[in-house]
C-alpha cells in the first residue's frame, strides 16, 4: 500500500477512535435525538421537516467564505451540511460537537438552528473515490469525495481560486484556496485530482438538482497529475474548417491553435472569426474587444454544439498582422440546407413578417439592453435575425412590416443528427448590416381589411343612429302630446287653486286679527294680576307683618310695662292706617305720592324704623352722590324691594345689624342691603319657596325697570342684595307733585342711624 494512503487510513482511525467516546456518551444520553450524520441526511423530506433533534459530533470538511458560516461536518457515518448562517466560521480540521433540529434543507436534509462546540482538532476523514456519474447524480451531497479532470477555466475571485473541470462528458466547477495555485492560467489544460465536499446546485422551489460544486479544504486537496505540455500558442494553426475534420492527433483534452478575421463578438461571451476556410464560433469569457477584420489567435478545447463545432474556453490575443476588410458572403438557401457557413458572415435576403423587441441581459453582472429580433421569410424558409444594444433598436423597430430586406450577419444554424438544416438565424453586428430593399406597398390586406372593417363600422352607426332618432322622434311626439293635456288640466286646477287660496286668506285674515286681540287682551290680563300681587306682597304683607311685630312686643309689654305697650300698640295701629291708605292706592292706582315732596332715602328710614320697632336688629340707611328725585316707577320700586329686603331680614336671617346703601350715579342708581344674618344657599331659593315670593318679587320690579340684581350669601356669612336700575338721558329733572324739582347743585350724603 501506498505511505501517503497509509497515512490517510491511520489519520481516519485516529479520528474515529476520537469521535467513538463522545457518540456513545450522546446516544446514551437520549435515544431519540439523532447522533449520526448519515441519520439525518438519510431522512425523507417530510421526516426532516419534523424539527428531531440532532447531536453529532464531527468533523468539519469545508466552511468556505461565501458560505457565510454555514459548513459541512463528517463523522465516521458521512457528511452533512449546518445551517449555521450568520454564526461563527469553523475552520476545515476542527472536531465540533453539534445540537440543534432537522430541516428539508433546499435539496438534502441538513442540520439547522445549531450551537456549536470546538472540542478540538483532528485530521479530515479520507475521501472517497466516486466515479463522476455517482457525483453529478447528487448522491454523494455533503460527503467528502475525490474526482480527476481536466481543467479547463480557472481564475481568481478575492481570497480562493475557481476552477472549472470537465470529466466523462461532465462539467463541474471546484473552489480551492488561494494557494493552491500561483498563476491560473497555469493550471488550464492540466489534468488533476481534487479532494472535496460536494455541494449541490439546486432550484430550492422544486428541490432538483442543477449543477455540482466541490470545495476543496486545503492546498495538498488540489493535486496536479499532469501540466499542459506545451505553450498552445506554439502549436501549429489550425483551419477553421478542420476543427471537427479528421487529424490524427485529435483529442478532446487539448487546446488546438486557430487564427483568423473577427466578423462578430459578443463581450464576454463569444468571437466569430473567418478564415479563407470558413468560419468558427470561438466562447471565451475574456473582456477584451476587438474590432472587425481584427486578426485574432485563440487557444482553446474543440467540442460540438448542436452537432456542430465550436471551440469552447479559449484564450485571445491578437495577431501581428494587419487587419482585413471582411465581406459578408451572398447565400442561398439551398447553400443552407446543404450545412454551408454555419458560422460564415453571410447575406440573405426576406420578407419581414415579424419583429420583436424586449430587454435582456448577456451576463450575470452585465447591465440590461435591447434585444430586437426581426423575422424575415425567404423561398419556403423562415428565419430570424438578431441584434443587441439600444443603438439599433430605434433604426430596426421603424422598419415597416412586408419590407423586404438584405440582412449581413454570422450565420448560426441548427441541425438534426442525419445533418438536415432544422432552423436558421442570423446575428447582426450593427443597424448597418440591414438594408432595406422595398418598402411594402401602401395598399396591404391589412390596411385593405382595416378599412373595410372602419367602413363597416360607420355605416353600422349611421343605421343604429337613424333608428335611434326615428324612435326618439316618435316618443317625442308622444311626450308633447302628453305635455299639453296636462298643461290644459293644470291651468284648471291653478284657476280653481287661486280661489280657494283667495277665500282661505280672507278667512285667515280674520282669524288672525281675532287671535292678535285676544293674545293682547290675555297678556294685559296676566301683567295686571303680576302687579297685583306683587302690590299686595310688598304693601299688605310687609304691613301685616309690621302689625303682627308690633302687637307680639305689645303683649309681651302689656303686663310689664304698660306704657311701652301702648306705644306699640300706636305704632301697630300707625302701620294699620298707613296699609288702609296702601291698598286703596293699589286698588286706584293712585299716581299722587303720599307725601308732596318724596324722599326715597328718608322714606326707606322711616319705614325701617317702622318694621324693624321692637327687634334687636340695628339698621343704617346711608345714601351717596348727587341725592335727587327720579321718576316715580322707580322709587317707588326701589322702596318696595328694600321693604321686602328688610321684611325678609327680620323674618329669617336672625341678623343684629343690618345695611342699606343708596348710590345715585350718573347713569344708574344702585340699592345695596346687606345683613349679618346666617345666610343661606341661593341656589336653593331662586324661585317660590314654601309660599314666600319676596325674591321672585324683588327680581321681577327690577326686570321691570330694566335693571340687574345679584343676590351674594352663604351659611353663616350673612346676604347682600344689589339691585341696579339705569336711569335714562333726561331723568335727572322728574315733575314731582305737579312741580319742577331742581337736583342739587353738589353731591350730597345722609346717613340715618335707627
Amino acid at each position: 500500500m501506498p505511505e501517503e494512503k497509509q497515512n490517510a487510513l491511520l489519520k481516519f482511525l485516529v479520528g474515529v477512535l476520537l469521535l467513538a467516546p463522545a457518540c456513545r456518551a450522546f446516544a446514551q444520553q437520549d435515544r431519540d435525538v439523532l447522533t449520526h450524520a448519515a441519520d439525518v441526511i438519510s431522512l425523507s423530506a417530510e421526516r426532516a421537516s419534523a424539527s428531531l433533534k440532532v447531536s453529532v459530533t464531527g468533523i468539519v470538511t469545508a466552511a468556505d467564505s461565501a458560505l457565510k458560516g454555514r459548513f459541512f461536518v463528517q463523522d465516521f457515518t458521512g457528511g452533512v451540511f449546518v445551517d449555521n448562517v450568520g454564526g461563527p466560521r469553523p475552520e476545515p480540521g476542527d472536531l465540533v460537537a453539534i445540537t440543534g433540529i432537522t430541516h428539508a434543507g433546499a435539496y438534502a436534509p441538513i442540520i439547522t438552528a445549531p450551537e456549536v462546540k470546538k472540542l478540538g482538532t483532528a485530521p479530515l476523514p479520507a475521501a472517497k473515490r466516486v466515479p463522476i456519474e455517482r457525483l453529478m447524480s447528487g448522491a454523494e451531497d455533503s460527503q467528502r469525495v475525490e474526482v480527476a479532470g481536466l481543467v479547463r477555466a480557472a481564475r481568481m475571485e478575492e481570497s480562493r481560486l475557481i476552477v472549472d473541470l470537465v470529466s466523462g462528458g461532465y462539467r463541474f466547477r471546484a473552489y480551492a484556496p488561494s494557494s493552491a495555485a500561483k498563476d491560473p492560467q497555469s493550471l488550464v489544460a492540466a489534468q488533476v485530482r481534487v479532494r472535496g465536499t460536494a455541494a449541490e446546485a439546486h432550484n430550492a422551489l422544486l428541490r432538483q438538482l442543477i449543477a455540482v460544486d466541490l470545495y476543496v479544504p486545503g492546498p495538498a486537496d488540489f493535486v496536479i497529475e499532469k501540466p499542459e505540455p506545451a505553450d498552445p500558442f506554439e502549436q501549429p494553426v489550425v483551419p477553421l474548417n478542420g476543427l471537427a475534420q479528421y487529424r490524427r492527433e485529435n483529442s478532446l483534452i487539448e487546446r488546438v491553435h486557430v487564427k483568423g478575421a473577427v466578423t462578430l463578438q459578443r463581450t464576454g461571451q463569444m468571437v466569430f472569426l473567418q478564415d479563407v476556410t470558413g468560419g468558427l464560433q470561438v466562447k471565451s469569457t475574456q473582456l477584451g474587444r476587438f474590432n472587425l477584420g481584427d486578426i485574432v489567435e485563440a487557444v482553446g478545447f474543440p467540442s460540438f454544439e448542436g452537432f456542430l463545432p465550436v471551440l469552447e474556453d479559449a484564450v485571445l490575443r491578437a495577431a501581428q498582422e494587419p487587419g482585413l476588410a471582411v465581406k459578408a458572403k451572398p447565400a442561398s438557401i439551398e447553400e443552407l440546407q446543404n450545412g454551408l457557413h454555419h458560422a460564415d458572415f453571410v447575406s440573405l435576403q426576406g420578407k419581414l413578417i415579424d419583429r420583436t423587441i424586449r430587454e435582456a441581459r448577456s451576463g450575470k453582472n452585465e447591465p440590461r439592453s435591447a434585444k430586437t429580433t426581426l423575422v424575415l421569410q425567404t423561398e419556403n424558409v423562415i428565419f430570424t435575425a438578431e441584434a443587441e444594444g439600444p443603438e439599433g433598436r430605434a433604426e430596426l423597430g421603424s422598419i415597416p412590416i412586408g419590407s423586404t430586406l438584405k440582412v449581413s450577419g454570422i450565420c448560426l444554424k441548427d441541425i438534426g443528427r442525419e445533418g438536415a438544416m432544422t432552423a436558421l438565424r442570423v446575428l447582426i453586428g450593427s443597424p448597418r448590416d440591414v438594408l432595406v430593399l422595398r418598402k411594402p406597398s401602401w395598399l396591404t390586406p391589412q390596411r385593405l381589411l382595416a378599412g373595410l372593417g372602419i367602413l363597416s363600422v360607420i355605416l353600422l352607426v349611421i343605421v343604429s343612429w337613424t333608428i335611434m332618432v326615428s324612435r326618439k322622434n316618435s316618443i317625442l311626439k308622444f311626450l308633447i302630446q302628453e305635455r299639453e293635456k296636462a298643461q290644459v288640466e293644470l291651468q284648471r286646477a291653478h284657476d280653481f287653486l287661486e280661489e280657494r287660496v283667495i277665500e282661505r286668506t280672507a278667512q285667515l285674515k280674520t282669524q288672525i286679527t281675532a287671535r292678535k286681540e285676544s293674545e293682547v287682551q290675555s297678556k294685559a290680563v296676566l301683567a295686571e294680576r303680576t302687579r297685583l300681587a306683587q302690590e299686595l306682597h310688598d304693601t299688605l304683607e310687609q304691613s301685616l307683618t309690621g302689625i303682627a311685630l308690633q302687637m307680639e312686643t305689645s303683649a309681651k309689654l302689656f303686663n310689664k310695662n304698660p306704657n311701652g305697650a301702648n306705644h306699640h300698640l300706636e305704632l301697630a295701629m300707625n302701620l294699620m292706617s298707613q296699609s288702609q291708605v296702601e291698598v286703596r292706592r293699589s286698588i286706584w292706582d293712585l299716581r299722587c305720592r303720599a307725601l308732596e315732596q318724596f324722599d326715597l332715602p328718608g322714606a326707606l328710614r322711616l319705614s325701617s324704623r317702622q318694621i324693624i320697632d321692637g327687634t334687636r336688629i340695628h339698621v343704617q340707611v346711608a345714601a351717596k352722590g348727587r341725592v335727587r328725585p327720579l321718576p316715580e316707577i322707580v322709587e317707588d320700586n326701589l322702596l318696595r324691594i328694600g321693604q321686602e329686603a328688610l321684611t325678609n331680614i327680620i323674618k329669617h336671617s336672625e341678623a343684629t345689624l343690618a345695611k342699606i346703601d343708596l348710590d345715585y350715579g350718573p347713569q344708574a342708581i344702585v340699592l345695596r342691603i346687606e345683613d349679618n344674618g346666617k345666610g343661606f344657599n341661593p341656589e336653593e331659593h331662586l324661585g317660590p319657596h314654601e309660599g314666600h315670593f319676596g325674591l321672585l318679587g324683588v327680581s321681577e320690579r327690577t326686570k321691570r325697570l330694566g335693571g340687574q340684581v345679584s343676590l351674594t350669601s352663604a351659611p353663616g356669612e350673612g346676604t347682600i342684595v344689589c339691585v341696579e336700575i339705569p336711569l335714562e338721558p333726561g331723568q335727572n329733572l322728574i315733575p314731582l307733585g305737579g312741580t319742577s324739582v331742581q337736583p342739587a347743585s353738589e353731591p350730597q350724603e345722609r346717613s340715618v342711624l335707627s
